[in-house]
């Protein structure tokens, strides 16, 4: 059965309850019947750049005669998604995610004078491009349309690239803890004294740790210095692909990556100095990692023959590490019998990986579910809805919705949520909006002596990966006091 779930662009005003007030149709000229209201309404769609286009992404209406309307579309799980609210004519843009079918339903709805809705159907074509190709999806974005990656130096001892022994086993070993690497480039300036190893002897800037490399989810990879100059641009694709291959999932085939060139090749491979394919022994939202043989002779697997490595990771499909790449994904409490899952530390600032990894800033916190029993001054009820337990669970839709769900899977709540990216912050990576009371245990922590809201709808992402996430939020909501070490609540999530 083909899903059907709308991607984050085309949500509107996404967390706001738009209930139709009835001074915002006031003027509405006519009563109007069912029946009717289909035709006062004129869809014109065309592309982004303006022109004309019959199954076009972008809609302009006007409505004759003149009547205040709402246009929305329906979510996978029936919520409505809000495009245009409250005006007689305008503009907006509706994007279905990839795989969705193009032919769609859109909603117009008015008031009628006596204070009672109407609502009617409108049939459109809109352009939905084709579902990736698995790996495509995750070396380029399911939801974003491209996806930028950096030089990895978490990697063991910071290498990103360098020469290891052709080991076989796990792929995973080697990009989580470089098994079989001999030596390794940990920064620019060692970049710098290994131009030996690139085609022209010269440097272009790829060996710096801020260069990116940007693949798109039209098949073309890009590179780029600091700056953002261009250093070379092919398409590039992936063969033989298997998530499940122990020690490779595919082949990547692209002559656009950064520092391209197998090691060594001046002296052995001449011909391949740049390979131009990449055996992919490890891939997920967030990371990369390719390895090269010798003169491509993938046949030594296991010999310990020399081979080149590249680490690259990646922060920038929130949605892929957030909602997954099959419509939505689990996350539950990240239990682990020792640390808190939730509880207050200061606001103190610095890397919010810290916090994620470390537990930076603490003061107090929950460690198993019982404890949160002897918290439920901080619920808005003071009571228990089964959101503590380590089988409770919220479900993260790439199609926006949220919902959370007590230990035997009955839902608690739900509603919308949003995550916008935060560039050059070492604090945290995103944005989190949110319904109010949908994530589990939403409670900031003493609301009730403060006099604050009790569930925060705004939450910052100081740690994301596919398998962990980390929220905070400063005490009522002062965002702008990072820093000053005041009270902050947090939550420690993982994949379930």
């Amino acid at each position: 059965m083909k899903k059907i779930l709308f991607s984050l662009m085309a949500i509107g005003a996404l967390l706001t309850a738009c209930d139709p007030k009835e001074d915002d149709y006031s003027n509405n000229a006519l009563p109007i019947a069912d029946t009717e209201l289909a035709a006062v309404v004129t869809f014109v769609q065309s592309d982004e750049s303006g022109n004309p286009q019959a199954d076009g992404n972008y809609f302009t209406f006007t409505t004759k005669p003149s009547t205040v309307v709402d246009i929305y579309a329906l979510r996978a799980d029936g919520s409505e998604n809000l495009l245009s609210h409250g005006t007689a004519s305008g503009t907006f843009k509706y994007a279905p995610s990839r795989g969705s079918d193009s032919q769609q339903t859109l909603y117009v709805r008015t008031m009628k004078g006596d204070g009672t809705l109407v609502t009617a159907e409108k049939a459109v074509t809109v352009f939905v491009p084709g579902e990736l190709e698995p790996a495509v999806k995750l070396l380029a974005s399911d939801a974003h349309g491209s996806k930028t990656w950096k030089w990895d130096t978490s990697a063991v001892d910071g290498c990103v690239w360098g020469n290891m022994g052709y080991c076989g086993g796990s792929g995973a070993d080697v990009a989580l803890a470089s098994n079989g690497k001999w030596w390794g480039v940990t920064s620019e300036e060692e970049f710098l004294t290994q131009l030996n190893h690139t085609e022209d002897g010269a440097y272009h800037g790829d060996g710096s740790l801020d260069a990116t490399m940007v693949m798109s989810d039209d098949g073309l990879s890009t590179t780029y210095d600091a700056q953002g100059n261009i250093i070379r641009q092919s398409a590039f694709k992936v063969e033989n692909y298997d998530p499940n291959g122990e020690w490779r999932k595919g082949i990547l085939k692209t002559t656009a990556i950064l520092w391209p060139y197998q090691i060594n090749a001046h002296d052995n491979d001449p011909e391949n100095i740049i390979p131009g394919e990449y055996e992919i022994v490890y891939l997920t939202a967030d990371k990369l990692c390719l390895v090269y043989p010798d003169k491509g002779d993938y046949a030594s697997l296991g010999s310990w023959g020399e081979a080149t490595f590249w680490h690259f990771t990646s922060n920038t499909d929130l949605t892929g590490m957030t909602a997954g790449y099959e419509g939505s994904k689990d996350w539950t409490w990240n239990y682990d019998g020792e640390h808190e899952v939730w509880g207050n530390m200061c606001y103190c600032g610095g890397a919010g990986s810290d916090v994620g990894l470390n537990w930076n800033g603490k003061w107090w916190g929950i460690v198993n579910e019982e404890d949160f029993a002897g918290q439920l001054q901080h619920s808005h009820d003071h009571k228990l809805h089964g959101d503590e337990s380590k089988e409770a669970y919220m479900t993260l839709g790439a199609d926006g919705t949220i919902v959370r769900h007590a230990a035997d899977g009955s839902v608690i709540n739900s509603g919308i949520w949003e995550m916008t990216p935060v560039k050059d912050n070492p604090w945290k990576v995103a944005d989190l909006k949110t319904t109010a009371g949908t994530i589990l245990w939403p409670y900031q922590i003493n609301w009730e002596t403060n006099g604050f809201d009790p569930m925060p709808t705004t939450f910052e992402v100081v740690y994301l990966t596919p398998d962990r996430m980390t929220l905070v939020y400063p005490d009522g909501g002062a965002f702008d006091s990072l820093g000053a070490w005041g009270e902050a609540t947090f939550w420690h999530f993982k994949a379930k």
